[in-house]
């Protein structure tokens, strides 16, 4: 039999964070972050991550690991977890995987390898000019296999694919069978719900000093460049340090990129239907959540 695994997942400030540390107290559990801007040190406010108080002493992994001047991946990701995973499963421990980055998810879920190569940015620079024509004739010269089965109009996956290929002469096969038996627990909320929470979320961590994180960030050497790379608070909080926008527009500006980013993430799960539902506002949703991991567990 697999090893049992539980993800929790959802669009931001759905309270993934709370309920995963609920379930490891009832069903002893340790926590592993699945959120592609957490495992930054120092990124704290920013993204949103559970303080120390809030994790009730249940260990939480793949946070802090690496300094935000690193670029961090999906492939690096899912070599660290599957350890981690396999450490939890060793000590009689249910590992629970608790975030919004679907990709990191699904990597670990789905067996997705990756490989381990770095962006190449003059590379995608140079590609972005080029129409999608002339970039699918460039991979089928370098990979006819891939080029044959990769998304023609997905314009981002042809340029990796390009990327790959010419370091490793080939796009390797990214998916295998996967290494565990899991339940995943997907967090929803009607949309002006969800809208609200976003707001108050944002509104309070910036009372309670996001901005100064940003500064302390920038002082320590984190580039605003890096800082908009980052995306979303960090590339707001950027322009609004750098001078290019007032702290309204930031706020404004800010609060409609995180609901458009939540909106994406609630595409990129949909998709998967093996994903089981609960909707934050109903009240019996927490009591159906634990009867299915217990039934899961029981299994």
């Amino acid at each position: 039999m697999k090893p049992k695994i539980l993800v929790i997942l959802g669009p931001t400030a759905t309270g993934k964070s709370d309920l995963a540390v609920d379930l490891a107290l009832k069903f002893n559990g340790e926590i592993i972050s699945a959120d592609s801007r957490q495992v930054y040190k120092g990124m704290d406010l920013g993204t949103g991550k559970i303080t120390k108080n809030e994790m009730l002493g249940v260990p939480h992994y793949m946070l802090d690991i690496v300094n935000p001047k690193t670029v961090y991946n999906v492939a690096k990701y899912k070599a660290r977890a599957d350890k981690i995973i396999a450490d939890i499963i060793k000590r009689g421990k249910l590992p629970i995987i608790c975030g919004g980055t679907g990709f990191y998810i699904d990597s670990v879920v789905k067996n997705i390898t990756l490989p381990d190569v770095p962006p190449n940015d003059k590379l995608r620079e140079k590609l972005e000019k080029e129409s999608i024509e002339k970039l699918l004739k460039l991979l089928n010269k370098l990979d006819p296999e891939i080029s044959k089965t990769i998304d023609s109009k997905n314009k981002r996956k042809i340029i990796r694919a390009i990327e790959i290929a010419k370091v490793l002469g080939k796009v390797p096969p990214i998916k295998t069978e996967s290494r565990y038996d899991a339940i995943q627990i997907g967090l929803i909320a009607p949309d002006q719900i969800l809208k609200d929470r976003i707001f108050k979320r944002l509104v309070k961590r910036i009372d309670i000093g996001m901005l100064k994180e940003g500064q302390r960030l920038h002082k320590q050497g984190l580039s605003f460049k890096r800082m908009e790379a980052l995306g979303l608070e960090y590339r707001y909080m950027a322009r609004y340090l750098s001078g290019q926008i007032t702290k309204e527009q930031m706020i404004t500006e800010l609060n409609s990129k995180i609901w458009q980013f939540a909106r994406r993430q609630k595409t990129w799960f949909k998709r998967n239907k093996q994903i089981y539902w609960f909707d934050i506002i109903k009240k019996n949703s927490i009591i159906k959540v634990n009867n299915i991991v217990n039934k899961f567990l029981k299994a």
